[in-house]
């Protein structure tokens, strides 16, 4: 089913609303794509677009408020929001903020106004405006005490079901890789052609797509895709955010063009051990830092990981959102969060391999979301 019914968004602004009278909050203002998007169902592509703010204002009692340009009210109205108050954007002089100021001084009056303020939140609107609008309130602006992150960090089993056709949809295209990588064809044109797989499998749009391609592994994993053509020997990886109703898959897969060294194989059998090491302990109450342990000693020994960063990351309305697999992580996995598995291996000469699948935790352990590949490079021709 496309979208949600309203009973789960229904859901979510009571557990927001709960959360904001524990935090003293008179209301929580929203600016950015997923986060008016969870609460309200908005899901467009127009956001490409930097000339317009957007604005969701949840009040401590009662409906979301939409406070947006005019060209997305129709958009907005096929929603379950009902309270949508718009300007005809753009208007430099005043773009909304008018509108938004007396709509928060209406909700809030003198109290605080919860903003996404820790990792990952950013504030989409002019600082020119942003002091405008701060200047005009009656209450005060605070940070919303993570309360948009908590939730988010845990689907419902309908946000889990997205999440997996996702991956089902780039696992088909996946399996056609073959069709499309051979020796010789340029990295740019598999590149080209695996987003047309990935679209004709059932995907709504690619946003991401990385890669490489070398002898025992790549150089690293976001570089733009070359003209150089894929040699015997190399391995190919291809790593895909496909979405599907507004929900990301996250992971990759490698390929050996050719017959595949002892070197590429040994590694990409470590790799794989990593991930089942992982989820044989990624459960309620692991937390995300013993997850990183899991996989770090089966790849470094141990040492405490690479420059990559992280072994894997929170997954759903974004590529990567909410926890990190790192070692200074400590945040407690729970059911209905969804993370990614993703380990890497130094393989020599400034090359590596990287592999990652996408799971759920569940309430006894996790299930994998992505189709599990094999313990064996994929041979191309």
């Amino acid at each position: 089913m496309r979208g949600f019914a309203r009973s789960e968004y229904e859901a979510r602004l009571k557990q927001a609303q709960d959360l904001m009278a524990a935090h003293g909050l008179s209301a929580l203002l929203l600016t950015t794509e997923a986060e008016i998007r969870y609460f309200t169902g908005f899901l467009t592509r127009f956001w490409e677009s930097p000339s317009r703010p957007w604005y969701l204002v949840l009040p401590a009692a009662g409906l979301p408020i939409a406070v947006i340009p005019s060209i997305g009210a129709a958009l907005m109205g096929q929603t379950w929001v009902s309270d949508i108050r718009t300007w005809r954007a753009p208007v430099p002089m005043d773009d909304g903020v008018s509108l938004l100021t007396d709509t928060l001084n209406e909700v809030a009056g003198a109290g605080r106004i919860g903003l996404p303020s820790g990792p990952e939140t950013y504030l989409r609107t002019p600082q020119d405006d942003w002091q405008r609008i701060t200047a005009g309130l009656k209450g005060t602006v605070v940070s919303d005490g993570g309360i948009t992150a908590r939730l988010r960090a845990v689907k419902s089993d309908a946000e889990i079901a997205k999440i997996e056709t996702a991956c089902t949809i780039a696992g088909r295209a996946f399996a056609r890789v073959p069709q499309i990588a051979q020796q010789g064809r340029a990295l740019s044109a598999v590149f080209r052609d695996f987003q047309g797989l990935l679209l004709a499998e059932g995907a709504d749009w690619v946003p991401y797509l990385a890669g490489g391609a070398g002898p025992d592994g790549y150089g690293d994993v976001i570089s733009p895709a070359s003209d150089q053509p894929l040699k015997g020997g190399d391995v190919l990886m291809l790593d895909t955010g496909a979405v599907f109703d507004g929900y990301f898959c996250d992971y990759d897969r490698n390929f050996a063009v050719g017959p595949a060294s002892q070197v590429a194989r040994d590694a990409h059998a470590r790799l794989i051990d990593a991930v089942d090491a992982a989820a044989d302990i990624a459960r309620p109450g692991t937390t995300a830092a013993q997850v990183f342990h899991a996989m770090d000693k089966i790849v470094t020994g141990g040492a405490g990981g690479s420059d990559a960063g992280r072994l894997g990351h929170g997954l759903g309305m974004q590529l990567t959102e909410g926890l990190s697999l790192i070692a200074s992580d400590h945040t407690v996995l729970a059911p209905g969060m969804v993370i990614t598995l993703e380990p890497g291996i130094d393989t020599g000469n400034g090359r590596m391999m990287v592999h990652e699948e996408d799971i759920a935790i569940t309430e006894t352990g996790c299930r994998f979301l992505s189709p599990r590949a094999d313990r064996a490079l994929v041979p191309l021709t």
